[in-house]
């Protein structure tokens, strides 16, 4: 990477006691899906089930719950740096265990969460496993817009790099090193 390391600052404040980041459950997934289908049909963002189910990688991926119920997601595998998965297909195989680089695939948050800072603590929560699992860097496509959001936690642009056309004109690969 041609950037220094960089070290995310903490949440602004702590995780609320009504909210859990856990682990996702394959009991999860109908949540997912439409917590997904939500945020992302509109857009022509939305990947359906199979593909997001594809990329699913153990230890990597998390919901938040909220009263019992998933409140947000964050689905996260072991990725070539400076690619992404395409958003019209699913994975062929399964995430590469090999590969030093985490990629932050898909973050959302329930509408009637948001403004809480959930994202960022997802964030940082998956900081903390990348470290804890030997990831030597983190990386995410921003879309509409979203890449002022991830800049202050420490995400750096690469315009250079190349996206499938699935994500838009305004998407923006980032990355970040561990540290």
């Amino acid at each position: 990477m041609t950037s220094h390391p960089v070290t995310a600052p903490p949440p602004r404040a702590p995780l609320a006691a009504d909210v859990v980041i856990r682990p996702l459950a394959e009991d999860d997934w109908d949540a997912i899906v439409a917590l997904e289908a939500a945020a992302y049909t509109e857009d022509g963002l939305s990947e359906g089930r199979a593909a997001l189910t594809s990329r699913h990688a153990h230890g990597t991926c998390f919901v938040i719950e909220h009263e019992g119920r998933v409140g947000g997601y964050l689905l996260a595998l072991p990725y070539p740096a400076f690619t992404s998965p395409d958003l019209s297909s699913a994975e062929a195989a399964p995430a590469s265990a090999a590969s030093r680089n985490l990629h932050a695939h898909d973050l959302v948050i329930a509408e009637h969460l948001r403004g809480r800072g959930l994202g960022p603590h997802l964030l940082t929560h998956l900081l903390t496993t990348a470290r804890e699992l030997g990831f030597r860097s983190i990386s995410m496509v921003a879309v509409r817009g979203a890449h002022v959001v991830w800049a202050p936690l420490g995400y750096r642009p690469h315009p250079e790099v190349e996206l499938p056309s699935s994500y838009g004109a305004n998407a923006v690969y980032m990355s970040m090193e561990v540290g």
